[in-house]
């Protein structure tokens, strides 16, 4: 245990975070982060076998916090299931227009390891949009949605499209245009799912 009460463990990889997302996977050395985790280099190998574990971990310690992120932005939406999707894009753009904002650190790490498609910190990444996806999908299946798999691969679509522009152009307002197109394919799927009950009951 840390002086400071946190496990060594838990200030590397917290340190990992800030330089990772910061200054990209390929800029930051293993001595940068065991320097501001405020450890030696070797103890931070005693914590983690290689930079590419550590790269992994740095992507896994951000899987769960981000996807709760985006179920509050949805549950404390107001309104129909279409505008609780658009509020995590609108969220979003709220996020993307602080000065420190990077973009997503999942996309940024694959496009960093794109020659490397069996990187742990791949498999990591994609869990993660999978997970997002199939939370979506299990949102809009509830709601009797039907296609409710297409529609959400859609949203992940527009969502993961509107990380890469914004970081292109730094322009948030593409990310809010992202979910009003979100808000328009679920509204047209849950007029479909009213039109077939309303067939049904006849």
């Amino acid at each position: 245990m840390a002086r400071s009460g946190i496990p060594t463990r838990e200030r590397i990889i917290s340190a990992a975070n800030t330089l990772f997302y910061n200054h990209g996977i390929r800029g930051v050395s293993v001595d940068a982060v065991a320097e501001k985790a405020g450890v030696t280099k070797r103890t931070l190998y005693y914590h983690f076998r290689s930079k590419d574990d550590l790269v992994a971990a740095y992507l896994a310690g951000r899987d769960q916090p981000n996807l709760a992120l985006f179920r509050k932005w949805f549950s404390e939406a107001e309104g129909g299931l279409p505008l609780r999707v658009e509020a995590i894009f609108r969220n979003l753009a709220r996020s993307a227009r602080h000065p420190k904002w990077k973009g997503c650190g999942f996309l940024r790490t694959s496009a960093e390891l794109a020659n490397l498609p069996g990187h742990p910190a791949i498999k990591i990444g994609a869990a993660h949009k999978k997970k997002f996806e199939e939370w979506l999908r299990a949102t809009f299946a509830a709601e009797g949605i039907a296609e409710s798999l297409q529609l959400a691969r859609q949203i992940l679509l527009l969502l993961d499209g509107s990380f890469a522009v914004v970081l292109l152009h730094r322009d948030p307002s593409y990310m809010e245009t992202a979910g009003e197109a979100a808000h328009t394919l679920i509204e047209a799927a849950v007029v479909a799912r009213i039109k077939r009950s309303a067939r049904r009951v006849r």
